[in-house]
């Protein structure tokens, strides 16, 4: 997870303007992709796409449980929504993370629920695997779809 937080210290120029809250956004948005290629090689063993290991499933379980108990607030400041000037299309963030708290954070905590029983079970076999992947799911979903708007 270090290489999340060596993302934090790095600024970005988006158009000719520096955001301010540039920083906090490259690191949550580097945060995510953490998630995704976590989740990508459970999600392709699961499915199929990719032979099942116990030791590659443990491990990409175990990263999003860390990732999931990791203290990021200070990527999360208020006005670093894509409702702010200038951050359309830089970040999808609704401003009802900041409007509607602590909901994000009782999302958070049942995300992390789930991912505690992922990685108990991920490394005991294909079903045990895919019998996760729903709840896992679930919790991704509980934040993104009040929290996040879509990019394409």
């Amino acid at each position: 997870m270090a290489t999340v937080a060596l993302g934090a210290t790095t600024y970005v120029s988006f158009a000719a303007d520096e955001l301010a809250f540039a920083n906090q956004i490259e690191a949550r948005q580097s945060f995510m992709h953490v998630y995704r290629f976590n989740l990508g090689l459970l999600g392709a063993m699961a499915k199929g796409d990719a032979p099942y290991s116990a030791e590659q499933a443990s491990a990409a379980a175990n990263n999003l449980l860390a990732a999931s108990k990791m203290s990021n607030g200070a990527m999360w400041p208020a006005g670093s929504d894509m409702g702010a000037e200038g951050y359309a299309g830089v970040t999808w963030a609704k401003p009802e993370i900041w409007s509607t708290y602590p909901k994000i954070g009782e999302k958070g905590a049942a995300l992390t629920e789930a991912l505690e029983a992922m990685a108990a079970g991920a490394g005991n076999g294909l079903d045990a695997l895919r019998s996760n992947m729903g709840g896992v799911a679930d919790g991704c979903k509980g934040c993104h779809e009040p929290f996040r708007a879509e990019n394409d």
